[in-house]
């Protein structure tokens, strides 16, 4: 087995939106395992937009820490067991799910490592951001058969998910937003979406009120500003709002990505009876949404919208194209 293994560090903290030239492909020594910790084999890494905030600075109350430069990225991986303790119940081999991701290698705590079964048809599909688009429409929205959904950022790894599931809920129009025609015309083709709102074409609130000129019920909101603000004019009585990201601030070049203003007009968060909760995480529904997830694959009502990026090598750039809206659904790293 090699000696080394390679991992992508944080070289400098950007000024605006990080580049690839703001990070490092760094060879290390193999991580040699405590008592207690798995070493396992990167085979998949995700990609995600919230790195930009946690290069930021993070903020405060969140779920991840904050990076800072000389630090080893992080995210959701699939990684395939080299060696781990007697008592863990892994074998070498097993394939597992963590948090160590953006290295070939990784010593995890045995605890932190969740085995994958053969349920789903390949094990990538278990680093999509379903399980959040379905904490978000069921257990936060509590969608109901007749619902009007908006899904802001709708071509996202949350987005590309969240159309298609609304409709297996029963929601009688599904409404997305996007930044591109092209991607526009792929969330009403494949993804679910009755219409897609475009990103700059024309004020977002004009598009809404003519996409769902009954108003809408639903709100899955992972962008914030004036797409938010679009939902709450949109709102009928009793709409209820996830709100699940703030992509509109996170990925603007002019902020750290670590605040999202966005005024709202309190009157007709009153008047109209609007519910709005945060989403934050979603492991209380992890294993109701793989049951439900493994069974629309079966029977080929759902799609796992991604792209995958070969080479660890490769991961900056990848970072860079998520950012810039080059992609459609989640990106994933191919160790």
């Amino acid at each position: 087995m090699t000696r080394t293994s390679r991992e992508v560090r944080l070289a400098t903290l950007p000024d605006g939106l990080p580049r690839p030239e703001h990070f490092d492909i760094v060879e290390t020594p193999l991580p040699v395992p405590e008592p207690g910790q798995v070493l396992l084999r990167n085979r998949y890494f995700q990609v995600f937009p919230s790195l930009r905030t946690l290069i930021g600075g993070g903020v405060p109350g969140a779920p991840l820490p904050p990076l800072h430069p000389g630090d080893t990225l992080f995210g959701a991986a699939i990684g395939e067991v080299v060696s781990a303790p007697g008592d863990s119940g892994l074998r070498p081999g097993d394939l597992v799910h963590h948090w160590q991701g953006w290295r070939e290698y990784a010593a995890v705590d045995a605890a932190a490592c969740t085995p994958l079964d053969d349920s789903l048809p390949e094990p990538v599909a278990h680093l999509g951001q379903g399980h959040t688009a379905y904490t978000a429409l069921t257990h936060i929205a509590e969608t109901q058969p007749g619902d009007t959904v908006f899904v802001t950022g709708a071509a996202g790894a949350v987005g590309s998910m969240a159309g298609q599931i609304a409709r297996l809920l029963g929601a009688a129009r599904v409404i997305g937003s996007t930044g591109s025609r092209a991607k526009a015309d792929r969330l009403t083709a494949e993804l679910g979406y009755d219409a897609a709102l475009i990103r700059g074409a024309a004020p977002i609130a004009d598009q809404l009120a003519k996409a769902a000129p009954d108003g809408i019920d639903v709100l899955v909101d992972n962008v914030g500003g004036d797409q938010l603000q679009a939902a709450v004019a949109a709102a009928r009585t009793g709409a209820r709002f996830a709100l699940v990201g703030t992509l509109a601030r996170q990925l603007s070049p002019d902020g750290t990505g670590t605040t999202a203003p966005v005024e709202l007009d309190t009157f007709q968060l009153i008047v109209k009876q609007i519910t709005m909760r945060g989403l934050t995480g979603t492991s209380t529904t992890r294993e109701e949404w793989a049951e439900r997830f493994a069974a629309w694959l079966r029977a080929g009502s759902i799609t796992f919208p991604h792209v995958r990026v070969q080479g660890i090598h490769r991961a900056p750039q990848a970072l860079y194209e998520l950012i810039s809206g080059r992609h459609l659904g989640a990106v994933i790293v191919e160790v």
